[in-house]
């Protein structure tokens, strides 16, 4: 073989390489990107109510592809016109240690996956309302490992950037209550013919046990297991630990 052929094959690796290098750049440099628009975003929360959520849009969408004339049922109401029944029932039932964590309650992960491991499949998860809020605003309902590892960078954002309170306020208004029903109001006049600040225990503590699985229930909002899970809420709301922002 030609001497000066041996010679120019190392090139070839050395390109690559290049190449790579750029590309992962390119890559690196697209991600701070989307994360520091995602931070701008979360940081405008602190005064701007959002009027979509991508979960909204989500929904939004299952609706129109079987009527293109739907629409949401949403109304964004302030913190201090939400009662604080619906408040006290929705820490009990989503996230009790909602003032104690920085976004992720590591004791209820250990819970769920001693739980999970023990049952032999996924029965029990530990999202906290932070992990959830992120979610509903910019992601997809879609379960990936990449859409949980997004979850996670934009929890900490939303925990850095907002107190609880503002957290806890927006969840309460954009969180799903049924198949195109969205926010605490809209689901207090869907389900109740009443306005969210004026909940009773009860009515409460049922709205709260729907949001694991919301759609199930637009149309009965009430089966066994919603009562049996209400009853549970309405005595843990009013447990000492169970507080509010």
């Amino acid at each position: 073989m030609d001497p000066a052929v041996r010679r120019a094959r190392p090139a070839r690796p050395r390109r690559l390489r290049r190449w790579c290098v750029r590309l992962l750049a390119i890559f690196a440099l697209a991600l701070a990107g989307y994360h520091g628009w995602i931070f701008w975003q979360v940081w405008q929360l602190r005064a701007h109510n959002p009027r979509m959520t991508a979960f909204m849009w989500y929904g939004l969408e299952r609706l129109q592809s079987v009527n293109p004339k739907a629409r949401l049922e949403h109304r964004w109401v302030p913190y201090g016109r939400i009662s604080e029944n619906l408040k006290r029932a929705v820490i009990a039932g989503e996230d009790q240690r909602f003032l104690d964590h920085h976004g992720f309650d590591v004791e209820a992960i250990g819970e769920a996956i001693e739980k999970n491991a023990t049952s032999g499949r996924i029965r029990r998860g530990a999202s906290t309302i932070s992990q959830q809020l992120a979610r509903n605003l910019f992601l997809s309902p879609r379960r990936t490992w990449l859409r949980k590892g997004q979850e996670a960078v934009i929890t900490t954002m939303i925990e850095r950037a907002l107190g609880k309170r503002r957290i806890f306020e927006i969840y309460l208004n954009v969180i799903e209550w049924g198949s195109g029903i969205y926010g605490a109001e809209a689901a207090a006049q869907h389900y109740y013919g009443k306005a969210a600040a004026e909940l009773e225990p009860e009515e409460a503590a049922r709205l709260a046990a729907m949001i694991p699985s919301p759609r199930s229930y637009t149309r009965n909002p009430s089966t066994p297991y919603l009562d049996e899970r209400t009853e549970f809420l309405l005595v843990e709301m009013d447990r000492d630990y169970v507080r509010i922002p």
